[in-house]
């Protein structure tokens, strides 16, 4: 058994596998050692492996080398073992090393992918904090808990973006200082390091004041809170300490009135107002964007008006905005509105010249994820939203009425009105023409491509009717 004590660095390792290669060493025979060294953890970037001009000629593909300096940033004590292991699969003529298909390869890549993210988290997760000028340099001090050996790319990264401020981070497994010129790296450990960077700084009492304002705790998803900040790095975060407060509030009750509360406490200016106007009644609310007929404005972003002309002839109704729509305002602009406005070109119905709207005005939804997903209006919320369509439809001088899918229809005839009895027939609501047809998200929910074309016609075909009808 050869022993090879190397520092623990990139470059290090470098060399001494390319002698190792050199001399026909099987990975089986080699016991690798580490020792700690002052200088940096890895050079400058090279797309292949360069070696002693006695050694063999030794050549690797770009992304094979970015692999291995990647993964070799991995802190695990037997990664220069296991990269010399792959780099010797290679050399003998063994490409399948380098694919994730094979059981080396796979473990190469998931290093690789774990030293990018812990590349990333730096960028994100240090924070700065101002010392006293009277203290001297440095003028900011950051104490960061790396998963992987990444200080010295992250310390790159700020130098080139902080000017010639002069700044220290610190870990548990070495510092890297700049000096507004030149970045140093001590690889020793300073066992009081985090105590030494915990000095106050005057501005985080305002960071924490907006943090706290910012805060909505009606839009709170906790899953997606931690996957986006890791748990980890809230204690080197000013605002971690606020985040259990902020959502243990929001778990307790605050996410049933959002900000409210706080906007309520601040003082303002008394207007004169007739009465009947400073209390707007749950039958009869002022406006749209005050209404609170039902429970929906509390999660939605806004209330979605219609959108048209108050002339136009062809009214197309749907169930309620989707996510793109709480987001912009507007009926019909998300993936759905998409495919409708193909549906209207084909069918010769200009869009400009019709007006869009739904029986529900406030998006419902439940969070998965990262993503609101719609949620189906309950029959009593769709009756609660009947006030503003029923005051659209004495507005609008529509004749004839497109209803996309269920609620639509129902929104107008009951809940006992079902598609299937309706599609193809043109029904009468008042002085008006009804033609219901499938809603465009529908066509989006199917999975076989015949089934969408046949949707998306019968959606054409209504919007064709409805033309006939008023060109009558």
């Amino acid at each position: 058994m050869r022993t090879i004590t190397i520092d623990d660095d990139f470059d290090a390792w470098r060399t001494a596998a390319l002698d190792a290669l050199a001399q026909q060493l099987t990975p089986e025979s080699i016991d690798w050692r580490t020792t700690q060294a002052e200088p940096a953890l890895f050079a400058a970037e090279a797309p292949a492996l360069q070696q002693p001009s006695e050694a063999p000629q030794i050549r690797v593909s770009r992304e094979f080398a970015t692999l291995l300096k990647d993964a070799a940033h991995f802190r695990d004590e037997r990664r220069w073992s296991f990269l010399y292991r792959v780099l010797w699969r290679w050399t003998q003529g063994d490409r399948s090393v380098a694919s994730p298909a094979d059981e080396d390869g796979a473990r190469l890549y998931k290093m690789a992918k774990a030293v990018r993210r812990a590349q990333h988290d730096m960028i994100a997760y240090v924070r700065f904090r101002q010392r006293d000028a009277a203290l001297g340099a440095p003028e900011y001090v950051a104490w960061y808990e790396p998963d992987h050996d990444v200080l010295v790319w992250g310390a790159d990264h700020f130098a080139a973006r902080m000017g010639r401020s002069t700044w220290l981070i610190a870990t548990p497994h070495g510092a890297a200082m700049f000096d507004g010129e030149h970045l140093q790296i001590e690889r020793r450990r300073a066992l009081a390091a985090e105590h030494a960077v915990d000095t106050p700084d005057a501005a985080e009492t305002l960071w924490m004041t907006y943090y706290r304002s910012i805060f909505n705790p009606a839009r709170l998803n906790e899953t997606a809170l931690e996957q986006h900040m890791p748990v980890r790095f809230w204690k080197g975060l000013p605002e971690g300490a606020l985040i259990p407060q902020l959502v243990s509030a929001a778990r307790g009750g605050a996410r049933r009135v959002a900000q409210a509360q706080g906007v309520g406490a601040r003082g303002g200016k008394a207007v004169q107002v007739e009465a009947q106007e400073a209390q707007p009644e749950r039958d009869a609310p002022t406006s749209l964007d005050t209404c609170r007929r039902c429970d929906l404005w509390r999660n939605a972003t806004q209330a979605v008006h219609g959108a048209g002309p108050s002339d136009a002839r062809i009214m197309l109704l749907g169930e309620q905005p989707g996510d793109q729509e709480d987001l912009k305002g507007e009926p019909f602009v998300g993936p759905a509105g998409q495919l409708l406005d193909d549906a209207m070109r084909r069918a010769g119905v200009p869009r400009e010249q019709v007006y869009l709207t739904n029986a529900v005005k406030h998006f419902k939804w439940e969070p998965r994820g990262k993503r609101r997903l719609h949620k189906t209006p309950a029959q009593q919320e769709v009756d609660a939203c009947a006030y503003w369509l029923e005051q659209e439809l004495r507005d609008v001088g529509a004749q004839v009425i497109v209803t996309l899918g269920a609620t639509a229809l129902a929104a107008l005839f009951g809940r006992r009105a079902t598609l299937s009895a309706h599609l193809g027939r043109v029904v009468t609501y008042g002085d008006k023409s009804v033609v219901a047809t499938y809603h465009p998200s529908y066509a989006l929910r199917q999975n076989d491509e015949a089934a969408r074309e046949r949707t998306v016609a019968a959606i054409v075909e209504a919007l064709e009717r409805a033309r006939t009808l008023i060109a009558r």
